[in-house]
C-alpha cells in the first residue's frame, strides 16, 4: 500500500485540510498506517498535481489562508480499483522483537522494561481507540451502527486496531512473567549454591 491510498481513504470522510488529515492519520489511521506531517503534505500536493483530488483556499481572519482537499472521480476510480487489487502480504519490523529475541544474552532488565513501555503504549492507544469508537456509536450498540452507518470501514480498520493493542498486551502480560520467573530462579541459583 503506498500513502497515496491511505490520503484518498482519508478523504472519503469529506474535504479536510491537511492539518485535518494529519490529526486524522494521528487518531483514526495510525493502527495501521503511519505518516508524518511532511509526508502527508508532499502527498497531498502530488495527488493534486495527478488530479486525484482538488485543492481550494480557505480565507481566515487572524490565521493563515489554508488549504482543503478533496476527492475527484478519477480519485474514486483509482480508489475502487486500488480496492480490487490484491495487497500484499504484511511485513513485521518490530526493533522490540530483535530487542526480545537475543534478551538472554543482552540487558534482560532492560528489555523487560521496554515490554512494559510498549504495554503502557498499548493501553494508551486502547484508551484513544475506545474514545473514538464511543464517538462513532453516538450511542448506538455496535450492531445498529453497522447496520445504519453510511461507511463501515472506518470502523472495521477501529476494530483491527483494538485488536492488535489487546494482542499485544496479552503478550507483554506473558512476556513479562516469563523474564521475571527467569529472574527469580536465577537469584535463587546463587543462594542454592551457598548452602550447598
Amino acid at each position: 500500500m503506498s500513502l497515496k491510498h491511505a490520503v484518498l481513504a482519508a478523504l472519503l470522510e469529506g474535504e479536510a485540510s491537511g492539518y485535518d488529515l494529519a490529526k486524522i492519520f494521528d487518531v483514526s489511521v495510525a493502527n495501521f498506517w503511519a505518516a508524518t506531517p511532511q509526508q502527508l503534505y508532499r502527498e497531498l500536493e502530488r495527488l493534486a498535481e495527478a488530479g486525484l483530488i482538488t485543492a481550494r483556499v480557505v480565507e481566515q481572519e487572524r490565521r493563515p489562508n489554508k488549504r482543503m482537499f478533496s476527492l475527484t472521480e478519477p480519485g474514486r476510480r483509482d480508489l475502487v480499483a486500488y480496492t480490487g487489487t490484491p495487497p500484499r502480504p504484511s511485513a513485521v519490523r518490530d526493533e522490540l522483537m530483535v530487542q526480545v529475541q537475543a534478551c538472554d544474552e543482552g540487558d534482560t532488565a532492560a528489555v523487560r522494561e521496554f515490554v512494559a513501555q510498549r504495554m503502557e503504549a498499548s493501553r494508551a492507544k486502547l484508551a484513544r481507540y475506545d474514545r473514538l469508537r464511543e464517538w462513532m456509536l453516538d450511542g448506538r450498540d455496535e450492531e445498529t451502527y453497522l447496520g445504519e452507518a453510511e461507511r463501515v470501514g472506518p470502523y472495521l480498520t477501529l476494530m483491527r486496531g483494538r485488536f492488535f493493542e489487546e494482542e499485544n498486551l496479552r503478550w507483554g502480560e506473558r512476556a513479562l512473567a516469563v523474564l521475571d520467573r527467569r529472574a527469580a530462579a536465577r537469584s535463587a541459583a546463587p543462594e542454592a549454591v551457598r548452602q550447598g
